[in-house]
């Protein structure tokens, strides 16, 4: 390896640290500084040419993306060599999308978000963007290139399949600090979580580009990631947030896409795939309406009616002490918490992971549970946190576990409230999604903790909130466990 990189070294001149290794990094901030290292080498490169270079390099050259953006090489400096050989060969791992037999999913960062991104649906969509500004035209091929093709050739692989199983899945990093390795966490589809992740953010970042003012330039390209990807919210609402940031992508994503019929254009999609790659007789297949209607109905459930979920891999969860005990679905209640301890809110997904490994700690080893009480965590980033999660028995509210799912708010919320964000992403997103799923019963109710135990929480300001909720209810006629 030193030799390697040695010679990496020569050829190249320069050798940033993240880049000198083939095994390098996998996050979104080395993809964006390989980026700028490209923009500095070649300052004449427009944005629309250099992720043009980005296509060739990772050899995405297929008939859907070349009927909707032509060839790769078709504009002015991609016929010369812009990367260097270490660029060269780190956009070529980082942007070619495949699954390895190990089920390693190769062509996906880490985001600073705590989510997991394919960069070539992104690119594409960026790309997208880019042209239709440059020509004054609508950014067609949008949705085709950034999801459509993807959804409706996973929807018709596993047609045999329910749809839940038709999409996804997520998976685990090796190193939060360090990822270099991400394996999924079952057989995955033709449109795993990071591809529908990865055209959901080409999607928002080329209709952003597309629709700028005539007399705005886009920007470099790396500062279009940046400003994407590397957010800061240090205490913001994250709902009065007007810049376009990632973990709001499925809440952008269906406002640009949600108004689309998007069940005919996948079907139009597929329809234009097998036309450009003569093999029409698929389309005679009669199922395949019927399979993109459920996979449609399944991928609006999952990543759009549903809040982002962080997994226990991705915040750090130390195992399970025993065997999880399986609870009984559908679940009649909700019951709500605040963490007290950690008192404040966490605004970034560092923060929120630390907050999470701290009272997994505590509640295991202090109180001697078997792990984190809670089902979900609410972090003020945007996501809610998997603790015991939808299927194990938690241990959250006492006499009432087997019952219900335990919520719980980072925060002390005695005299202040979580944002209006946060609060939606339970109770907007999270109740629905457990109600749609199967998982709480359609008339459940919902219950703060001092309601069935003898304590404050969720403290007064919360508990007040909660009142006011549909499904709340009174628990006059129960008895208090003391």
């Amino acid at each position: 390896m030193t030799t390697v990189v040695l010679w990496l070294f020569i050829v190249a001149g320069t050798c940033h640290s993240v880049l000198c290794s083939e095994d390098h990094l996998r996050d979104m901030d080395s993809f964006i500084s390989a980026v700028e290292q490209a923009e500095d080498s070649n300052p004449d490169l427009s944005p629309l040419a250099l992720v043009r270079r980005l296509r060739r390099t990772a050899g995405h050259e297929d008939p859907l993306t070349l009927h909707f953006l032509g060839a790769s090489n078709n504009i002015s400096h991609t016929h010369t060599s812009v990367f260097n050989t270490t660029l060269f060969g780190f956009f070529d791992k980082a942007i070619h999308h495949f699954v390895t037999d190990r089920g390693e999913e190769r062509g996906v960062v880490l985001t600073q978000d705590g989510t997991t991104v394919a960069i070539a649906p992104m690119l594409l969509g960026i790309e997208v963007g880019l042209k239709a500004k440059l020509e004054g035209t609508p950014p067609l091929g949008m949705f085709p290139l950034t999801l459509a093709k993807n959804l409706g050739l996973s929807f018709l692989s596993l047609q045999d399949f329910p749809p839940a199983q038709r999409l996804g899945p997520d998976g685990c990093w090796d190193n939060l600090t360090n990822p270099r390795v991400f394996k999924l966490s079952r057989v995955p589809t033709l449109a795993t979580d990071a591809l529908v992740n990865g055209g959901m953010d080409g999607s928002i970042l080329g209709m952003d580009l597309a629709t700028l003012a005539p007399s705005e330039q886009p920007g470099k390209l790396s500062e279009v990631l940046k400003g994407y990807y590397s957010h800061v919210l240090e205490g913001q609402d994250l709902g009065v947030v007007s810049s376009h940031i990632s973990p709001k992508r499925r809440e952008i994503s269906q406002a640009l896409l949600g108004t689309l019929d998007t069940q005919r254009q996948v079907m139009e999609t597929l329809y234009l795939v097998w036309r450009l790659e003569d093999t029409q007789w698929i389309a005679k297949d009669t199922g395949v309406e019927k399979a993109v209607r459920d996979g449609m109905l399944e991928f609006v459930h999952r990543y759009w009616d549903c809040p982002p979920i962080i997994p226990r891999c991705q915040w750090g969860a130390a195992p399970y002490r025993g065997s999880p005990f399986p609870l009984a679905l559908p679940l009649p209640f909700l019951y709500i918490h605040h963490t007290y301890e950690p008192d404040r809110p966490c605004h970034s997904f560092r923060q929120c992971s630390r907050s999470m490994r701290a009272m997994q700690r505590f509640h295991q080893e202090d109180r001697g549970w078997a792990d984190i009480g809670y089902s979900f965590v609410v972090g003020s980033d945007g996501y809610i946190y998997e603790g015991r999660g939808w299927h194990h028995l938690g241990t959250h509210t006492r006499g009432q576990n087997p019952y219900g799912y335990g919520v719980a708010f980072i925060g002390n919320y005695s005299s202040s409230l979580p944002s209006r964000h946060t609060l939606d992403l339970v109770r907007q997103h999270l109740a629905k999604c457990a109600v749609d799923g199967g998982r709480l019963q359609a008339n459940f109710t919902l219950h703060g903790h001092r309601q069935l135990v003898d304590t404050s929480c969720p403290g007064d300001a919360l508990y007040s909130e909660i009142r006011g909720w549909e499904h709340f209810g009174e628990t006059s006629s129960l008895k208090k466990d003391q």
